[in-house]
């Protein structure tokens, strides 16, 4: 099969378009043959390979979300079977969506529905479990209650912004400049432009931030708008001490099929809908990346694979 090899730690230049064995469907697992796959904000860190991310063998296939369609059922499996539109995430510790096919756990992937096409459903796999995560099973969000979250033009904000939205609370986020009038498309009742104007002016009204930037000073400042007893997730690092007084908390994102068909049953139900999107081929992995990496992206980068 066809597949994006990372050939070493370092730039984007590390990445190879080449050809790789096909994979086979163990017990419990399927083979999808993949359509689309999405790049995420974690996947230029495991090329760069800094921290947890260091790798130990090579070539390794990237990637971590896809949409596609089930090619081979292994032992055990028998609520999928071949022909079925199906999306999903890899487990921790699994890459290799950046491929024409991937074997995977029968039990953490959902099936595709016709009314999202595979493009849109490997752009909302990662996002969604992780910001479901973040909002529902975390922040425990309430209706009523003021939530700031940070960059929301990004994919996993921008499905926050629109969850937090839906669970009827108010929603502050911030973006550049040129994606004010996007955040404020999703739902955002306040989106401010980080480069014109310093968030912290709002003051302690929030019951809870969600941080998908990072950095010692959007943390620092993310601590300032909160309420005594508010709450802080985040899925970016940053030094600095917390607040006593603030509960700060990473959301632990598993990989499960319920997460991906609550997120199904919300766009259903119109309250939330995909992200924008930016097309591209697998041989197109090295630009990809250089985008990504820029962090100034609007929605999801995917990969057209099929």
């Amino acid at each position: 099969m066809k597949a994006v090899l990372l050939t070493n730690h370092g730039g984007p230049e590390m990445l190879r378009y080449g050809e790789t064995a096909d994979p086979v469907a163990g017990p419990g697992e399927v083979v999808v043959d993949i359509h689309a796959a999405s790049v995420n904000g974690a996947d230029y860190k495991v090329r760069r390979g800094k921290g947890r991310y260091l790798l130990n063998k090579f070539p390794h296939i990237l990637g971590r979300d896809f949409s596609g369609v089930v090619s081979a059922v292994g032992a055990g499996v028998n609520d999928l079977k071949v022909g079925d539109a199906v999306f999903g995430v890899t487990d921790v510790g699994q890459e290799g969506a950046y491929a024409e096919k991937i074997a995977i756990k029968a039990a953490i992937v959902a099936k595709k529905p016709a009314s999202l096409s595979h493009t849109e459903a490997a752009a909302l796999g990662l996002i969604s479990l992780t910001a479901l995560t973040a909002i529902e099973d975390t922040l425990h969000l309430q209706a009523g209650q003021t939530i700031l979250i940070q960059g929301g033009a990004g994919g996993v904000a921008g499905f926050a912004v629109q969850l937090a939205k839906h669970l009827g609370c108010k929603v502050i986020s911030t973006a550049s400049a040129a994606n004010l009038a996007y955040v404020r498309g999703l739902g955002a009742d306040q989106v401010i432009d980080y480069n014109a104007q310093d968030f912290t002016t709002i003051g302690p009204i929030c019951d809870a931030v969600f941080d998908t930037v990072g950095g010692d000073a959007v943390r620092a400042g993310s601590y300032k708008v909160l309420k005594p007893g508010g709450k802080l997730a985040w899925i970016s690092p940053a030094e600095g001490e917390a607040r006593a007084d603030v509960e700060t908390l990473r959301p632990d994102v598993k990989r499960d099929r319920a997460h991906l068909e609550r997120m199904l049953a919300l766009v259903a139900a119109g309250a939330v809908k995909p992200p924008a999107i930016a097309h591209y081929k697998l041989a197109d992995a090295i630009e990809a990346h250089r985008i990504s990496e820029a962090r100034h992206l609007r929605g999801k980068l995917v990969f057209d694979v099929r």
